[in-house]
């Protein structure tokens, strides 16, 4: 079971996120608050998996609630304001659903959690090698030979990123700074504070999010003038 709680000023939004997660059954609510500072106070004390989190509060707003808690929770932002998509995917939230949420884009959420809880609680994979167009990875006693040009993004969770490959995704207990630094320029881009994109597997470009096929990801204000200069461009010119 993912434990999860609530945390919003609404009354309304609060039952709204309930009844969508009665629907799924390996949610469990553990608790629901009316506002961030009383959620921080129970979490200091209590265990929990899952925090379906509002942006707009009194006192404590989300973001601020977000920066001062710690890594393990897994978020899902649940907000009228759209505007703080690209803010909140900064600090590593699963998923943004804008009020009011439908319960298939609120499963679809819920699904990227459970598959970040199951790959965090499992046990991590070790990369021994890179080389000039792949590394091996050391996973449940086997070594893996991971082709550059299979990665799709690498995305970081504090001190773990998770690889998304064509066909798998593997759990490893580094940084994205750490592991960006040893992969080759010419394949992998970073993006934004959490993201490493493979950069051949870019479908389209916008002002703020890079299209992966059918995965979108946040282009961080900070990275997108050296990720044009040195990829986009370079990359068009080598096309020609």
């Amino acid at each position: 079971m993912i434990r999860y709680i609530i945390i919003d000023d609404e009354p309304f939004a609060r039952q709204g996120i309930e009844l969508n997660a009665n629907e799924i059954p390996f949610l469990s609510k553990v608790g629901e608050f009316q506002n961030a500072i009383l959620a921080k106070e129970w979490i200091k004390k209590n265990q929990c998996d899952l925090i379906f989190l509002d942006i707009e509060m009194p006192g404590l707003n989300g973001i601020e609630f977000l920066k001062s808690i710690s890594t393990q929770h897994q978020v899902i932002l649940t907000t009228a304001y759209p505007q703080y998509a690209l803010e909140a995917f900064e600090l590593d939230v699963i998923d943004y659903l804008v009020k009011p949420v439908k319960f298939d884009r609120f499963f679809k959420a819920v699904q990227k959690a459970k598959e970040l809880i199951e790959a965090r609680n499992a046990p991590p994979s070790e990369i021994e090698s890179y080389e000039d167009t792949y590394m091996y990875i050391k996973c449940d006693r086997k070594y893996i030979k991971l082709y550059y040009e299979n990665v799709l993004y690498i995305k970081g969770l504090k001190d773990y990123v998770m690889i998304h490959t064509t066909k798998d995704k593997y759990m490893t207990a580094l940084n994205v700074k750490t592991i960006y630094a040893q992969l080759p320029k010419k394949y992998f881009a970073r993006v934004s504070r959490s993201y490493i994109v493979q950069v051949r597997q870019i479908t389209s470009i916008d002002v703020d999010e890079i299209q992966l096929g059918k995965t979108e990801i946040p282009l961080g204000p900070s990275y997108k003038e050296a990720f044009i200069k040195d990829y986009v461009k370079k990359n068009l010119i080598s096309r020609k």
